[in-house]
């Protein structure tokens, strides 16, 4: 690895943006915005070191930060929807001789400096600012491929290392996580169409029917209602299970929506898999809920007790057994008919009559919670009904 003091001098360069100031107990905080390219080109990671050995801030909080590449990847496909927006503020922390702030125009100035005694001491315009959080946002921007992405920044200027890491571990330890299944609730306010919706609105649909195999069985927020104990499914749960039966890449085909373009239908190479895409597409999202209401009906038909009874132990109705049964699902409903179509409640109960298996198979015991639980039950549906997979 190349020393910073083997690196040759570079000519004055420098950034000015506009900015504000806050007083808070930490110190003098600066808010202001720039272009991802500037802040891209501004900043370094722990990752993308130029100094031998480790950097003062790891040192101080006793861990290391590499950037996870699926994050970065998922962010780049993030950045291009329509609707991208980082509203959080990424924080950056700079050397105090880097930085100068115009009270009058309430702008900052950012500068790299190459006058310093030791060679070491010397700081580049690609080393300004250290990333304290928000590195993943600043490498998903470099597959950004629209013309602006402007971005909030708090600069922390000639903060202490020990409030740097004060700060980075308030914001990474101590933020409160948003539920998966608010997240998806949240798709009912949509004016567009989207696969997230039509699997909320499914949820929401066959839980609040009474004669639903479903009603009252879903925690539309990810925590129980009231004194309810047979909500044994999240909607996360049931948003993930059902939406890879209509789209690849749920983010894609919603900003594709709400950009007023048409999706691809699922052609005859995919619609084993995609079974309910074209269907989504033409609209007939009830259609798309008459199958899922037919098959778990027949379900709750063939296992009575172990589909109603809702103590721990029993896996059917919990999310092990229901990620089982959504995945049997695909080749039941193939076996049955094409895509496209609504088999009966009693052409899926015909189906499954002949499984061997009893209310009393279905315990922790025998189906483990979790991936190899739900193979195992998945394997055995299969084998013992006699239907391709």
């Amino acid at each position: 690895m190349t020393n910073i003091k083997d690196l040759p001098n570079e000519d004055p360069r420098s950034i000015k943006f506009p900015c504000l100031t806050i007083e808070q107990p930490v110190g003098r905080l600066f808010i202001g915005t720039m272009s991802w390219k500037v802040l891209r080109a501004i900043t370094y990671f722990d990752v993308r070191k130029l100094l031998d050995g480790e950097r003062p801030l790891d040192e101080y909080l006793g861990i290391q930060r590499p950037v996870k590449p699926g994050r970065v990847i998922e962010l780049q496909r993030y950045v291009n929807l329509k609707d991208a927006c980082f509203p959080a503020g990424i924080i950056i922390a700079v050397e105090e001789e880097s930085a100068e702030y115009d009270e009058q125009s309430k702008t900052l100035t950012l500068s790299n400096n190459m006058d310093a005694v030791d060679p070491e001491d010397r700081i580049f315009f690609s080393h300004i600012a250290r990333v304290i959080d928000g590195q993943h946002r600043i490498a998903g921007l470099e597959g950004y491929n629209g013309e602006r992405f402007d971005v909030a920044v708090t600069v922390l200027v000639g903060m202490d290392i020990a409030d740097q890491g004060h700060i980075f571990a308030t914001v990474n330890l101590a933020q409160t996580k948003v539920s998966p299944s608010l997240a998806y609730d949240l798709y009912d306010l949509a004016k567009t169409r989207s696969p997230q919706k039509t699997c909320h609105n499914i949820a929401v649909a066959l839980n609040e029917h009474k004669a639903s195999p479903f009603f009252y069985r879903i925690k539309r927020l990810g925590v129980a209602t009231g004194q309810r104990l047979n909500e044994t499914l999240t909607q996360a749960t049931f948003i993930r299970a059902l939406i890879p039966y209509i789209s690849e890449n749920p983010m894609v085909d919603r900003d594709l929506l709400k950009r007023r373009q048409s999706l691809a239908r699922a052609t005859a190479g995919d619609i084993r898999t995609l079974i309910f895409r074209n269907m989504f597409i033409d609209e007939k999202d009830l259609e798309i809920m008459d199958v899922v209401w037919n098959f778990f009906w027949a379900v709750g038909e063939k296992w009575p007790n172990a589909w109603n009874t809702f103590g721990k132990g029993n896996v059917l109705n919990r999310s092990s057994g229901f990620r089982a049964l959504v995945r049997f699902l695909r080749p039941a409903y193939l076996h049955l008919t094409s895509p496209g179509h609504v088999p009966t409640k009693e052409a899926f109960f015909a189906l499954i009559a002949n499984v061997g298996l009893a209310d009393n198979h279905f315990t922790v015991d025998e189906y483990k919670p979790g991936s190899s639980g739900e193979a195992r039950l998945y394997h055995d549906l299969i084998a013992q009904s006699d239907i391709q997979a």
